[in-house]
């Protein structure tokens, strides 16, 4: 099982997080949790401080190629960030994921 981590503008309103939700589960992803954070990196020479969406998405193996093709396709950054994580997990939930 992986985790995929990945960030939208605050911009987004909630909607548009929950339709880009709803695309990566409809590619396989078995869920997908959001929710408001604050970043600080580095960006052209410049430190900057901005509120994000942080998204994780829980997925097959078999799956995790075509989720992170449609988050490259759908995401709005030049640069998006694609954290992909390998997770154990309970059997019972493991066995949840690895059913979509």
């Amino acid at each position: 099982m992986f985790l995929i981590k990945t960030t939208l503008p605050i911009s987004f309103r909630e909607f548009e997080v929950t339709s880009f939700a709803q695309s990566i589960v409809e590619s396989g992803a078995a869920c997908v949790q959001h929710r408001e954070v604050s970043s600080t990196y580095s960006w052209d020479g410049k430190l900057n401080h901005e509120k994000e969406w942080l998204l994780e998405i829980k997925v097959s193996e078999k799956n995790k190629e075509s989720v992170q093709e449609v988050i490259i396709n759908l995401h709005p950054y030049d640069v998006p960030e694609i954290l992909i994580l390998k997770v154990e997990a309970n059997q019972e939930y493991l066995d949840w994921v690895n059913s979509h």
